[in-house]
């Protein structure tokens, strides 16, 4: 049936089953919003939908949208890869779920995607401000159940993480995404569960990087792969996102800048910045109490 309906009908259908899918609910005026289409349209597209999966959707007078049911199965294949880098960039739309235009730009292959489904779950919990029940495999412990309080979706540049708060540990945590299993939507958070609490996502730290000072020959080169201005780059980041950040892009995080192999063009001049940040043991070279690069 979805082959003798229009492009753009398909399109408003991916959004809705996207929607379902992703934030659990969807209203009518969203839909109307999104395509800027009439109010007749846009029932006539809800009325399609639950002709074709009657049991994906159930309609709440009181709160006026229509709320996913616990038999949904979504009714278009929704790329996790896509979706994720999608939501990244606040673009939540489904459309490459219906093969939508492709351009010929390639990126590397990544090794690891996670389950959609998984992703969908943490992305409802995120949306409406959910506790998760879910299955943790870790390197340390294994598997086990954890009650985790998800509020971001973080791109580390090699896999994407859940970050959380962890009431087994009682604290703030990143958890990839490809290790969770058997999600179970709960309740509502208690407030020193929230993100506003979560002091190294909030807390931003100054970042200054610049060309290698012993590996890079003609280091206007690299100034003009980062645009840097005045040989170098200056950036605010979060204490949290640091470490992946240095790791992704190879900087030099040493105080002597002793990283002499060539992956390493960059290098960070203020070491200093990362004082009493957690999880730098990922970035390359970093040890604290050092004297600094003469």
């Amino acid at each position: 049936m979805l082959n003798t309906i229009s492009y753009s009908q398909r399109q408003r259908l991916a959004y809705i089953d996207f929607c379902l899918l992703f934030k659990g609910a969807i209203h009518r005026q969203d839909l109307i919003s999104r395509f800027e289409v009439g109010l007749s349209a846009g029932s006539r597209d809800f009325t399609l939908y639950k002709e074709l999966v009657p049991d994906n959707l159930v309609y709440d007078p009181r709160e006026k949208r229509y709320f996913q049911t616990e038999s949904f199965s979504p009714v278009f294949e929704h790329d996790a890869k896509r979706t994720l880098v999608k939501l990244a960039n606040d673009i939540s739309d489904g459309f490459d779920a219906i093969g939508d235009i492709h351009f010929p730009v390639e990126s590397a292959s990544s090794l690891n995607v996670p389950d959609i489904f998984v992703v969908a779950k943490v992305v409802q919990a995120i949306v409406n401000k959910n506790v998760i029940s879910v299955i943790y495999t870790s390197l340390s412990s294994g598997s086990g159940a954890r009650e985790l309080v998800p509020h971001s979706i973080v791109d580390n540049g090699q896999r994407w993480h859940v970050r959380a708060f962890d009431r087994k540990s009682q604290s703030f945590r990143d958890f990839v995404l490809t290790r969770i299993s058997k999600v179970t939507i709960k309740e509502v958070p208690k407030p020193e569960e929230c993100i506003e609490q979560d002091e190294a996502w909030q807390r931003l730290i100054p970042l200054e990087i610049v060309p290698h000072p012993k590996n890079i020959k003609h280091p206007t080169a690299i100034e003009l792969d980062y645009a840097m201005e005045e040989g170098v780059l200056e950036l605010n980041v979060r204490a949290a996102m640091a470490g992946y950040l240095l790791r992704r892009w190879n900087v030099d995080c040493t105080k002597h800048a002793s990283l002499r192999t060539g992956e390493y063009q960059l290098w960070l001049r203020n070491q200093s910045s990362l004082a009493n940040t957690d999880n730098l043991a990922i970035a390359p070279g970093y040890i604290g109490e050092q004297s600094t690069y003469q």
